[in-house]
């Protein structure tokens, strides 16, 4: 039981590092992000094989088309609003999002706990993002909506993953199947906007390492995650991405952070050490 929660955390430290790998490649943020979709897909529905026909479902195939719609979503925000704002918005709405529809569709209310953690979550995390300085674009009040937008996109292929688990299905098949799919999505996305950049040797190894590493290894950690860890508790405590980020930024680019920033980073994470509380509680209860 305590092994979910940090492969959550893992795999939320994976992501940290997309950031910093993407300012090696020269390509545009849609082409980038479709590169790495269509690598990592691909390497998750190799490796489930035989157990994608096993957990073949509407409710998967939908979940791929969410996975690919979030990618579009997210830098249809960030291009509008710019990045801060955007991604506070997209990421710190997908734990909300998260929690409402498992209240919803599933009838698991979140904790009191929970509730005030997430609060402090994503507080702390506009307090990171925002305190370095970025300012939001013209089109704003679009960027929000698709920022929005993609919050929930992400709260349902979270909440699908976790469910069809749930249901006995394998964590790497769940995944591979859904991003998979998201991979064929995305295919076209990418040959319509132009693949030479990745005949640069930099740019190979960088986007190798996205698709393998931040997206490919991560989510198997994210699924193998979600079969002990509530997918509401999962979203907030995959809010340590923009903190690993961050320090990324102080430690390797060199980048200063404003005292706002430092905390909200502080807050962020004794949040996430908060939040994960209650599933060690309840484990050693079940022990008992």
């Amino acid at each position: 039981m305590r092994k979910g929660p940090l492969s959550v955390v893992g795999a939320s430290v994976l992501w940290g590092t997309a950031g910093t790998a993407g300012l090696l490649v020269s390509a545009d943020s849609v082409a980038l992000a479709a590169a790495r979709l269509v690598i990592g897909g691909a390497v998750l529905a190799t490796f489930a094989g035989a157990g994608l026909r096993q957990v073949a479902r509407p409710g998967l195939l939908l979940g791929a088309a969410a996975v690919a719609a979030y990618q579009l979503c997210f830098f249809a925000a960030v291009g509008r609003t710019g990045v801060a704002i955007g991604t506070v918005v997209a990421i710190g709405s997908g734990p909300v999002f998260t929690g409402m529809l498992s209240w919803v569709l599933h009838g698991r209310r979140p904790s009191g706990r929970w509730t005030l953690a997430t609060t402090a979550a994503v507080c702390g995390c506009a307090a990171l993002i925002v305190g370095g300085g970025a300012q939001a674009g013209g089109q704003v009040v679009s960027g929000l909506l698709f920022a929005l937008l993609g919050g929930l996109l992400y709260a349902f292929y979270a909440v699908t993953a976790a469910r069809a688990i749930e249901d006995g299905g394998q964590s790497n098949a769940v995944m591979g199947l859904m991003f998979g799919g998201a991979a064929v999505i995305m295919l076209p996305v990418l040959l319509l906007g132009g693949v030479g950049w990745l005949a640069e040797p930099r740019g190979l190894v960088a986007v190798l390492y996205l698709g393998l590493a931040t997206t490919a290894l991560s989510y198997f950690l994210y699924g193998r995650g979600l079969r002990t860890t509530p997918v509401a508790t999962a979203a907030t405590l995959a809010l340590a991405e923009p903190a690993v980020a961050a320090l990324l930024g102080l430690v390797v680019l060199g980048e200063r952070l404003a005292p706002v920033s430092v905390a909200g980073l502080v807050l962020l994470a004794l949040s996430l050490v908060a939040v994960a509380v209650p599933e060690r509680e309840r484990a050693l209860e079940s022990q008992a």
